[in-house]
């Protein structure tokens, strides 16, 4: 691996002369090795400063006040607070515990009214209070970074910059987590989360200043470390099923080995909930179209159905609690 590469998007979210060589950046890092660090993103570093300080609060809190706010509470909305174990990943229990967060959409929202999964409210905790207006500030910047983004893969592709906007994520699944791995114990041989990709487009992560997370490549698993300022993006299956694999969705674990507790925000922007995701006029034929090349030995590309279908199968696979309560 030629290491990760660092990408400053500040030409494209500007929308200067530089655009064009930020996208074929962009293009190069998709068909190498799927995930970069992106830098010029224009996200204050104070709101990120304050949401690690809350998040920080919010995890040192009795399990007794924070199972207030606990998953099942939010129904098929799957928001709130999980415990240590309560995920999984390909079956295993994960270590870490964390918090769901999505779009703030109220009781008016036509998905809402309608009992969509995924949808909904969120629960916030009543301390600290001011959890509530970083976490949702934070998810419209994130918003904004991520459409700029796919704006610049949109250009690297060939395709009018608007191409993603306008259609896949006009109505976009927005999805935020914050996770706590716990510092291990001397003995713990645990993964943080086991080997995995994501499920839409992109994935925006930060992350403090404790490392953990590995990305697999060509030649191995990475360490993706900690690098102030910027944000990790790695490539989830649509992006890999649009292009017929010419885009990869890059597999990654976590261990936590740092000897204190690690947090990660990692943000999700995902298609439309009905959109179906057609590859795009220039795959002539998927890679891997049997899925054996996977992690998981399923193909992304013999899927049939809305996106709505396959997250919602993957997320049941995550918590089978939740998904047989709320099925």
């Amino acid at each position: 691996m030629r290491g990760v590469p660092e990408i400053d998007i500040g030409p494209l979210l500007a929308g200067s002369s530089a655009t064009r060589a930020v996208a074929q950046a962009l293009d190069l890092a998709c068909r190498d090795v799927g995930v970069f660090y992106l830098f010029g993103h224009g996200v204050d570093p104070e709101l990120r400063a304050s949401l690690q300080s809350l998040a920080r609060q919010f995890f040192t809190l009795p399990e007794a006040e924070k199972s207030e706010i606990a998953m099942a509470r939010a129904g098929a909305a799957w928001r709130g607070w999980f415990p240590v174990g309560g995920e999984l990943t390909s079956g295993v229990p994960d270590l870490k515990e964390g918090l769901y967060f999505g779009a703030e959409l109220d009781e008016d929202n036509p998905r809402v009214r309608s009992g969509t999964p995924l949808h909904g409210q969120n629960l916030f905790p009543c301390r600290p209070a001011e959890l509530r207006e970083v976490v949702l500030a934070y998810i419209d910047e994130m918003t904004r970074v991520g459409q700029g983004v796919l704006s610049g893969i949109a250009l690297g592709l060939g395709l009018e910059p608007d191409f993603f906007a306008s259609g896949l994520t006009a109505d976009p699944l927005v999805l935020f987590r914050i996770f706590c791995y716990p510092a291990p114990s001397a003995t713990a041989d645990q993964w943080g989360v086991g080997q995995h990709t994501d499920y839409g487009l992109l994935t925006l992560l930060g992350q403090d200043a404790n490392s953990g997370l590995q990305v697999r490549t060509p030649q191995g698993w990475a360490a993706v470390e900690p690098r102030a300022g910027s944000f990790v993006c790695n490539l989830g299956d649509m992006l890999e099923r649009l292009t017929g694999g010419m885009y990869r969705s890059t597999p990654h674990r976590v261990r936590n080995a740092t000897g204190a507790d690690r947090l990660s925000f990692p943000f999700f922007l995902d298609p439309s909930w009905d959109s179906t995701i057609d590859p795009l006029p220039i795959v002539d034929r998927p890679a891997d179209a049997d899925g054996a090349e996977r992690w998981d030995h399923t193909s992304v590309h013999g899927y049939a159905g809305t996106y709505g279908e396959y997250v919602l199968a993957k997320v049941g696979k995550v918590f089978p609690d939740l998904r047989r309560q709320h099925s």
